[in-house]
Protein backbone atom coordinates (compact mmCIF):
# COMPACT_ATOMS: atom_id res chain seq x y z
CA UNK A 1 0.00 0.00 0.00
CA UNK A 2 1.71 3.09 -1.23
CA UNK A 3 1.42 6.57 0.09
CA UNK A 4 0.13 8.66 -3.17
CA UNK A 5 -0.77 11.82 -1.51
CA UNK A 6 -0.33 14.39 1.90
CA UNK A 7 -2.84 17.05 1.89
CA UNK A 8 -2.73 19.60 4.68
CA UNK A 9 -5.31 22.09 6.19
CA UNK A 10 -4.72 25.21 8.04
CA UNK A 11 -7.78 26.82 9.29
CA UNK A 12 -9.09 28.77 12.48
CA UNK A 13 -11.76 26.82 14.44
CA UNK A 14 -13.30 28.00 17.80
CA UNK A 15 -10.81 29.96 19.05
CA UNK A 16 -7.28 28.93 17.03
CA UNK A 17 -6.02 27.79 14.32
CA UNK A 18 -5.66 23.96 13.52
CA UNK A 19 -3.33 21.91 11.30
CA UNK A 20 -4.54 18.94 9.76
CA UNK A 21 -2.72 16.40 7.66
CA UNK A 22 -4.18 13.70 4.99
CA UNK A 23 -2.54 10.85 4.44
CA UNK A 24 -3.46 9.22 1.07
CA UNK A 25 -3.09 5.68 -0.27
CA UNK A 26 -3.45 3.82 -3.39
CA UNK A 27 -5.42 1.43 -1.74
CA UNK A 28 -8.38 4.39 -0.84
CA UNK A 29 -7.22 3.96 3.02
CA UNK A 30 -6.52 7.32 4.22
CA UNK A 31 -5.84 8.72 8.00
CA UNK A 32 -5.67 11.85 9.55
CA UNK A 33 -3.13 13.30 11.81
CA UNK A 34 -2.53 16.93 13.50
CA UNK A 35 0.17 18.71 14.25
CA UNK A 36 0.37 21.12 17.60
CA UNK A 37 3.06 24.07 17.19
CA UNK A 38 0.27 26.46 17.31
CA UNK A 39 0.64 29.58 16.08
CA UNK A 40 3.41 28.53 13.79
CA UNK A 41 1.38 26.28 11.37
CA UNK A 42 3.03 27.58 8.12
CA UNK A 43 5.83 26.77 8.95
CA UNK A 44 4.87 23.46 9.59
CA UNK A 45 2.77 22.85 6.47
CA UNK A 46 6.32 24.06 4.60
CA UNK A 47 7.87 20.92 6.28
CA UNK A 48 5.03 18.74 5.63
CA UNK A 49 5.82 19.58 1.53
CA UNK A 50 9.35 18.91 1.96
CA UNK A 51 8.61 15.60 3.33
CA UNK A 52 5.58 15.43 0.78
CA UNK A 53 8.41 14.96 -1.59
CA UNK A 54 9.77 11.92 -0.33
CA UNK A 55 7.28 10.03 0.95
CA UNK A 56 5.31 10.18 -1.88
CA UNK A 57 5.30 6.07 -3.42
CA UNK A 58 6.90 4.89 -0.25
CA UNK A 59 5.10 1.87 1.53
CA UNK A 60 2.14 3.35 4.22
CA UNK A 61 2.68 0.55 6.40
CA UNK A 62 6.64 0.73 7.36
CA UNK A 63 5.90 3.61 9.76
CA UNK A 64 8.75 3.13 11.60
CA UNK A 65 11.15 3.45 9.03
CA UNK A 66 9.18 6.24 7.72
CA UNK A 67 9.68 8.22 11.04
CA UNK A 68 13.43 7.37 10.65
CA UNK A 69 13.62 9.23 7.63
CA UNK A 70 11.83 12.33 8.34
CA UNK A 71 13.71 12.64 11.45
CA UNK A 72 17.09 11.91 9.95
CA UNK A 73 16.89 13.15 6.41
CA UNK A 74 18.63 16.14 6.98
CA UNK A 75 21.74 17.63 8.27
CA UNK A 76 19.99 20.13 10.99
CA UNK A 77 17.56 17.05 12.47
CA UNK A 78 14.91 17.71 14.91
CA UNK A 79 13.81 20.94 15.86
CA UNK A 80 9.81 21.64 17.31
CA UNK A 81 9.07 22.41 13.49
CA UNK A 82 9.97 19.20 12.05
CA UNK A 83 8.47 16.79 15.04
CA UNK A 84 5.38 19.04 14.47
CA UNK A 85 5.18 17.75 10.85
CA UNK A 86 6.70 14.46 12.13
CA UNK A 87 4.05 13.75 14.48
CA UNK A 88 1.05 14.89 11.80
CA UNK A 89 2.27 12.18 9.97
CA UNK A 90 3.17 9.75 11.47
CA UNK A 91 -0.54 9.83 13.71
CA UNK A 92 -2.28 9.63 9.75
CA UNK A 93 -0.04 6.40 8.86
CA UNK A 94 -1.28 4.98 12.14
CA UNK A 95 -4.48 5.68 11.69
CA UNK A 96 -4.23 4.30 7.70
CA UNK A 97 -2.79 1.21 9.51
CA UNK A 98 -5.35 0.33 12.04
CA UNK A 99 -8.03 1.32 8.77
CA UNK A 100 -6.19 -1.41 6.95
CA UNK A 101 -6.00 -4.41 9.61
CA UNK A 102 -9.41 -3.51 10.68
CA UNK A 103 -8.20 -3.11 14.50
CA UNK A 104 -8.35 0.38 16.40
CA UNK A 105 -5.02 1.67 16.65
CA UNK A 106 -4.66 1.11 20.29
CA UNK A 107 -4.60 -2.36 19.11
CA UNK A 108 -1.38 -1.47 17.19
CA UNK A 109 0.03 0.02 20.65
CA UNK A 110 -0.10 -3.30 22.39
CA UNK A 111 -4.34 -3.44 23.30
CA UNK A 112 -6.16 -1.49 25.48
CA UNK A 113 -5.64 -1.24 29.13
CA UNK A 114 -8.37 0.56 30.56
CA UNK A 115 -12.12 1.24 28.74
CA UNK A 116 -12.12 4.69 29.94
CA UNK A 117 -9.58 7.48 30.28
CA UNK A 118 -9.80 9.53 33.41
CA UNK A 119 -8.95 13.44 32.74
CA UNK A 120 -8.37 16.30 34.55
CA UNK A 121 -10.42 19.57 33.85
CA UNK A 122 -8.99 23.32 34.04
CA UNK A 123 -10.92 26.03 36.16
CA UNK A 124 -9.39 29.40 33.37
CA UNK A 125 -11.39 31.34 36.22
CA UNK A 126 -8.87 34.36 37.51
CA UNK A 127 -8.68 34.01 41.47
CA UNK A 128 -11.37 35.47 43.40
CA UNK A 129 -15.05 34.25 45.04
CA UNK A 130 -16.07 33.18 41.37
CA UNK A 131 -12.97 30.57 40.99
CA UNK A 132 -13.72 28.61 44.59
CA UNK A 133 -17.13 28.09 43.81
CA UNK A 134 -16.33 26.92 40.46
CA UNK A 135 -13.50 24.43 41.96
CA UNK A 136 -16.46 23.60 44.33
CA UNK A 137 -18.72 23.35 41.28
CA UNK A 138 -16.29 21.24 39.78
CA UNK A 139 -16.01 18.63 42.83
CA UNK A 140 -19.52 18.42 43.45
CA UNK A 141 -19.79 17.44 39.45
CA UNK A 142 -17.48 14.46 40.28
CA UNK A 143 -13.95 15.73 39.09
CA UNK A 144 -11.30 14.50 41.32
CA UNK A 145 -8.61 16.52 39.43
CA UNK A 146 -8.49 20.20 39.08
CA UNK A 147 -6.19 22.79 37.40
CA UNK A 148 -5.95 26.52 38.11
CA UNK A 149 -4.33 28.87 35.22
CA UNK A 150 -2.74 32.17 35.80
CA UNK A 151 -5.67 34.29 34.41
CA UNK A 152 -3.59 35.29 31.61
CA UNK A 153 -4.45 32.78 29.10
CA UNK A 154 -6.67 34.79 26.72
CA UNK A 155 -6.58 34.17 23.19
CA UNK A 156 -6.49 37.61 21.97
CA UNK A 157 -3.20 39.62 20.16
CA UNK A 158 -2.60 42.55 22.53
CA UNK A 159 -0.13 42.95 25.08
CA UNK A 160 -0.52 42.85 28.80
CA UNK A 161 1.21 43.27 31.90
CA UNK A 162 1.96 40.48 33.63
CA UNK A 163 3.57 41.54 37.12
CA UNK A 164 5.07 38.25 39.02
CA UNK A 165 5.39 39.15 42.13
CA UNK A 166 1.23 40.23 42.49
CA UNK A 167 0.95 36.71 40.63
CA UNK A 168 1.76 34.64 43.18
CA UNK A 169 0.62 36.53 46.00
CA UNK A 170 -2.53 36.09 44.52
CA UNK A 171 -2.22 32.61 43.43
CA UNK A 172 -1.19 31.17 46.83
CA UNK A 173 -3.94 33.30 48.52
CA UNK A 174 -6.95 31.27 46.72
CA UNK A 175 -5.20 27.85 46.10
CA UNK A 176 -4.83 27.65 49.69
CA UNK A 177 -8.63 28.81 50.23
CA UNK A 178 -9.54 26.03 46.88
CA UNK A 179 -7.37 23.36 48.94
CA UNK A 180 -10.05 24.14 52.59
CA UNK A 181 -12.59 23.61 50.05
CA UNK A 182 -11.72 20.93 48.20
CA UNK A 183 -10.47 18.88 50.93
CA UNK A 184 -7.27 16.50 50.88
CA UNK A 185 -9.16 13.91 47.99
CA UNK A 186 -9.07 16.15 45.03
CA UNK A 187 -6.04 16.87 42.58
CA UNK A 188 -5.30 20.39 42.87
CA UNK A 189 -2.66 22.02 40.51
CA UNK A 190 -1.40 25.02 38.63
CA UNK A 191 -0.51 25.44 35.05
CA UNK A 192 2.22 28.65 35.37
CA UNK A 193 3.07 28.31 31.44
CA UNK A 194 6.57 29.32 32.38
CA UNK A 195 6.46 32.48 33.54
CA UNK A 196 8.29 32.56 36.37
CA UNK A 197 12.27 32.46 37.29
CA UNK A 198 13.66 29.98 40.00
CA UNK A 199 12.95 32.45 42.63
CA UNK A 200 9.77 33.57 42.20
CA UNK A 201 8.09 29.63 42.52
CA UNK A 202 10.33 29.21 45.44
CA UNK A 203 8.72 32.26 46.87
CA UNK A 204 4.91 30.99 45.54
CA UNK A 205 5.35 27.53 46.86
CA UNK A 206 6.54 28.25 50.37
CA UNK A 207 3.37 30.96 50.61
CA UNK A 208 0.97 28.03 50.53
CA UNK A 209 0.63 25.34 53.43
CA UNK A 210 2.50 21.89 52.52
CA UNK A 211 0.26 19.84 50.83
CA UNK A 212 -1.71 22.52 48.88
CA UNK A 213 -0.81 21.74 45.68
CA UNK A 214 -0.68 18.36 44.21
CA UNK A 215 1.41 19.78 41.13
CA UNK A 216 2.87 22.48 39.74
CA UNK A 217 3.09 22.88 36.11
CA UNK A 218 5.40 24.44 33.95
CA UNK A 219 6.77 27.05 36.36
CA UNK A 220 9.86 28.00 34.52
CA UNK A 221 11.36 26.92 30.55
CA UNK A 222 12.43 23.50 29.91
CA UNK A 223 15.95 24.87 28.17
CA UNK A 224 17.94 24.52 31.28
CA UNK A 225 18.07 21.47 33.37
CA UNK A 226 20.00 22.99 35.99
CA UNK A 227 17.68 25.65 36.67
CA UNK A 228 15.20 22.62 37.59
CA UNK A 229 17.37 20.55 39.97
CA UNK A 230 17.98 23.93 41.95
CA UNK A 231 14.17 24.59 42.33
CA UNK A 232 13.86 21.08 43.03
CA UNK A 233 16.01 21.58 46.44
CA UNK A 234 13.82 24.59 47.13
CA UNK A 235 10.20 23.46 46.71
CA UNK A 236 8.45 20.00 47.50
CA UNK A 237 5.67 20.21 45.25
CA UNK A 238 5.61 17.76 42.29
CA UNK A 239 6.23 18.87 38.78
CA UNK A 240 4.68 18.59 35.17
CA UNK A 241 6.95 19.34 32.70
CA UNK A 242 7.18 18.26 29.68
CA UNK A 243 4.96 19.87 27.20
CA UNK A 244 7.56 22.06 25.49
CA UNK A 245 9.31 18.81 24.55
CA UNK A 246 9.46 17.58 21.03
CA UNK A 247 11.60 13.98 21.19
CA UNK A 248 12.84 11.37 23.90
CA UNK A 249 16.20 13.12 23.76
CA UNK A 250 14.36 16.22 24.93
CA UNK A 251 12.58 14.09 27.63
CA UNK A 252 15.68 11.74 28.69
CA UNK A 253 17.16 14.37 31.09
CA UNK A 254 14.22 15.07 32.82
CA UNK A 255 13.15 11.53 33.20
CA UNK A 256 16.71 10.32 34.02
CA UNK A 257 16.65 12.90 36.85
CA UNK A 258 13.00 12.08 37.97
CA UNK A 259 12.52 15.80 37.68
CA UNK A 260 9.27 15.69 36.19
CA UNK A 261 6.91 13.67 38.01
CA UNK A 262 4.37 14.00 35.74
CA UNK A 263 5.43 13.99 31.89
CA UNK A 264 2.95 16.51 30.29
CA UNK A 265 3.96 14.93 26.50
CA UNK A 266 1.80 16.34 23.62
CA UNK A 267 1.61 13.60 21.11
CA UNK A 268 0.77 16.14 18.01
CA UNK A 269 4.56 17.52 18.49
CA UNK A 270 6.66 14.99 20.40
CA UNK A 271 6.82 12.45 17.09
CA UNK A 272 3.20 10.92 17.34
CA UNK A 273 2.10 7.59 18.28
CA UNK A 274 6.02 6.02 17.22
CA UNK A 275 8.08 8.25 19.32
CA UNK A 276 5.32 8.81 22.41
CA UNK A 277 5.24 5.32 22.90
CA UNK A 278 8.92 5.18 23.61
CA UNK A 279 8.98 8.56 26.12
CA UNK A 280 6.19 6.79 28.25
CA UNK A 281 8.64 3.59 28.12
CA UNK A 282 10.85 5.54 29.60
CA UNK A 283 8.87 7.04 32.37
CA UNK A 284 7.93 4.12 33.53
CA UNK A 285 11.17 2.75 34.14
CA UNK A 286 10.98 5.63 36.28
CA UNK A 287 7.90 5.81 37.95
CA UNK A 288 6.45 8.97 36.12
CA UNK A 289 2.97 8.50 35.14
CA UNK A 290 2.13 10.47 31.56
CA UNK A 291 -0.32 13.57 31.82
CA UNK A 292 -0.89 14.20 27.90
CA UNK A 293 -1.18 17.93 26.86
CA UNK A 294 -4.58 17.84 24.36
CA UNK A 295 -5.20 21.43 23.53
CA UNK A 296 -5.97 21.04 20.11
CA UNK A 297 -9.09 19.91 17.58
CA UNK A 298 -10.60 16.18 17.93
CA UNK A 299 -8.23 14.89 16.28
CA UNK A 300 -5.64 15.42 18.61
CA UNK A 301 -8.15 14.43 21.05
CA UNK A 302 -8.35 10.95 19.36
CA UNK A 303 -4.89 10.29 19.10
CA UNK A 304 -4.44 10.79 22.62
CA UNK A 305 -7.55 8.63 23.59
CA UNK A 306 -5.82 5.44 21.82
CA UNK A 307 -2.33 6.45 23.04
CA UNK A 308 -3.63 6.49 26.59
CA UNK A 309 -5.50 3.87 26.33
CA UNK A 310 -2.29 1.59 25.58
CA UNK A 311 -0.09 2.71 28.51
CA UNK A 312 0.16 1.22 31.99
CA UNK A 313 1.76 4.37 33.49
CA UNK A 314 -1.52 7.22 32.99
CA UNK A 315 -2.08 9.95 35.31
CA UNK A 316 -4.99 11.68 33.62
CA UNK A 317 -5.52 13.28 29.88
CA UNK A 318 -5.78 17.03 29.84
CA UNK A 319 -9.49 18.30 28.20
CA UNK A 320 -9.49 21.65 26.65
CA UNK A 321 -11.53 24.01 29.05
CA UNK A 322 -11.29 26.98 26.46
CA UNK A 323 -13.48 29.54 25.36
CA UNK A 324 -14.50 29.52 21.58
CA UNK A 325 -17.27 29.11 19.03
CA UNK A 326 -17.37 25.04 18.50
CA UNK A 327 -20.45 24.61 16.31
CA UNK A 328 -18.13 23.64 13.26
CA UNK A 329 -16.98 20.97 15.50
CA UNK A 330 -19.64 18.12 14.92
CA UNK A 331 -19.74 19.66 10.98
CA UNK A 332 -15.97 19.10 10.54
CA UNK A 333 -15.78 15.97 13.03
CA UNK A 334 -17.77 12.62 12.50
CA UNK A 335 -17.47 10.15 15.64
CA UNK A 336 -15.30 13.04 17.58
CA UNK A 337 -14.83 11.66 21.63
CA UNK A 338 -17.33 13.38 23.94
CA UNK A 339 -17.04 13.98 27.70
CA UNK A 340 -19.09 11.25 29.24
CA UNK A 341 -19.07 10.81 33.25
CA UNK A 342 -15.74 12.72 33.00
CA UNK A 343 -13.75 11.12 30.68
CA UNK A 344 -13.68 9.53 27.27
CA UNK A 345 -14.43 6.30 26.13
CA UNK A 346 -12.29 4.29 24.09
CA UNK A 347 -13.21 3.73 20.80
CA UNK A 348 -13.61 0.42 18.86
CA UNK A 349 -13.84 1.15 15.64
CA UNK A 350 -10.55 1.02 13.19
CA UNK A 351 -7.94 3.36 12.78
CA UNK A 352 -8.98 6.48 15.15
CA UNK A 353 -12.23 5.87 15.05
CA UNK A 354 -12.94 10.05 13.86
CA UNK A 355 -13.28 10.97 10.27
CA UNK A 356 -13.07 14.82 9.18
CA UNK A 357 -15.53 16.30 6.50
CA UNK A 358 -13.54 18.27 3.86
CA UNK A 359 -16.65 19.98 2.48
CA UNK A 360 -16.89 21.67 5.28
CA UNK A 361 -13.68 22.93 5.86
CA UNK A 362 -13.68 27.04 5.73
CA UNK A 363 -11.85 28.06 2.51
CA UNK A 364 -8.87 30.83 3.06
CA UNK A 365 -9.69 30.12 6.95
CA UNK A 366 -6.01 30.41 7.80
CA UNK A 367 -5.97 33.37 10.38
CA UNK A 368 -2.50 34.68 11.64
CA UNK A 369 -2.96 34.73 15.45
CA UNK A 370 -0.53 35.57 18.25
CA UNK A 371 -0.42 34.43 21.61
CA UNK A 372 -0.92 37.53 23.90
CA UNK A 373 2.88 39.75 24.28
CA UNK A 374 3.30 39.33 27.97
CA UNK A 375 5.66 42.28 29.27
CA UNK A 376 6.79 43.30 33.02
CA UNK A 377 5.89 46.34 34.89
CA UNK A 378 8.89 47.76 33.71
CA UNK A 379 7.73 47.07 30.01
CA UNK A 380 10.22 44.41 29.04
CA UNK A 381 8.96 41.12 27.53
CA UNK A 382 8.55 37.83 29.54
CA UNK A 383 6.98 34.20 28.06
CA UNK A 384 3.58 33.76 27.66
Amino acid sequence: MKITDIKTYGFWLGFRNVCLVKVETDQGIYGWGESGLSGREQAVIGAIEHFKHFLIGQEALNINALWQEMYRSQYFEGGRVLAAAISAIDIALHDVCGKYLNVPVYQLLGGKQRQRIPLFVTSTLDFGDEFIEHVAQLKEQGWQAIRATTGEHGCTDKTEVFDARKSIAKAATWLSKAREVLGNETVLGIDYHHRLTVAETASFCQRMPTGTLDFIEEPIRDQSLVSYQNLRTLVDVPFAIGEEFSSKWDFAPYVDSALTNFARIDICNAGGFSEAMKIAAMCETRYIDMMPHNPLSPICTAASVHYCAALANLSWLEIAPYDGDLDMYDEIFSHRPKVSSNTFEVSNRPGLGIDVNESAIPKDAFKFWEPPRLIKPDGSYTNW
